[in-house]
């Protein structure tokens, strides 16, 4: 079965859903991910929460490309979550009939955290939405095993950890890690490159992963063997922010080899796994 492919907010930012959804069309991705809340404060996100007039022509935009959007994020749970905080932002979610919520774990009170992930992910459950906890390095939730231990201690049925493969690379997680989460707690995975490597400050973990990230095959990651660690038919999220080359390239020709050459990955990574 072939993949799903979705462009990622950060892939083509700042540009606009609707707009993001006319590109993917052309470009032959098969979905979208939004931003609807900042990852940091002040940072770029599209209000589709409060913006009526921006919501109502993505969804014209979806009936009209065939394109959808694939996951929204980012919900960050902090010590002080409280489901209200998200209510509007699951609803639009629900609006946009997404799949997946991105879900970052910000508290480092593993047990409130894991209340808090549970909650979230019962705010969510009657908009058909899984609650996909990434782990990445410089959050409370830093590797594979700590989102896996999570969300099954959250024991809801739609709790998922989300893969991105710079995390995976840039953290204490091995590949066997990734291997060993269950299938059924896995909705999608993010792909792209980095320079081989873990930075030592969490500045520079930061600083790549929303400004420098590189098209899969150009880094030093192990994607091959990140991707035959997951399961075969998972969809992928293509997300390359890079501030050098977007601007540079445009978000066109950008998005259009960010997909060539996720493609060639994917494709090398299952046929190893054939031969072996």
């Amino acid at each position: 079965m072939p993949h799903i492919y979705s462009l990622a907010y950060l892939t083509s930012a700042p540009m606009a859903p609707p707009d993001a959804l006319v590109l993917a069309a052309k470009l032959s991705y098969q979905a979208i991910g939004v931003r609807i809340a900042p990852a940091a404060p002040g940072g770029d996100f599209s209000p589709l929460a409060t913006d009526g007039a921006m919501l109502r022509e993505v969804l014209r935009r979806i009936d009209d490309t065939g394109v959808t959007v694939f996951d929204v994020e980012i919900a960050r749970l902090n010590a002080d979550f409280t489901p209200d905080h998200f209510a509007r932002f699951v609803e639009t979610a629900g609006r946009l009939k997404a799949s997946a919520i991105l879900v970052a774990g910000d508290d480092p009170d593993e047990a409130r955290l894991t209340e808090s992930f549970a909650a979230f992910c019962r705010t969510a459950a009657p908009y058909g939405l899984t609650a996909d906890l990434e782990f990445m390095p410089w959050t409370a939730v830093k590797n594979a095993r700590a989102a896996l231990r999570i969300v099954t201690n959250a024991g809801e049925p739609n709790g998922r950890v989300l893969v991105d493969a710079l995390h995976a690379a840039r953290s204490t997680t091995t590949l066997d890690d990734i291997a060993n989460l269950p299938r059924q707690l896995l909705s999608y995975a993010q792909l792209c490159d980095a320079p081989a490597g873990i930075p030592a400050s969490d500045d520079e973990l930061v600083h790549t992963a929303r400004c420098a990230r590189l098209l899969p095959g150009d880094g030093g990651i192990d994607l091959p063997g990140i991707l035959r660690a997951l399961p075969g038919d998972l969809p992928f999220s293509i997300e390359i922010p890079n501030h050098e080359w977007l601007p540079k390239l445009g978000a066109e020709e950008w998005g259009r080899r960010a997909l060539v050459a996720a493609r060639r990955i994917v494709a090398r990574a299952a046929e190893g796994k054939a031969s072996a």
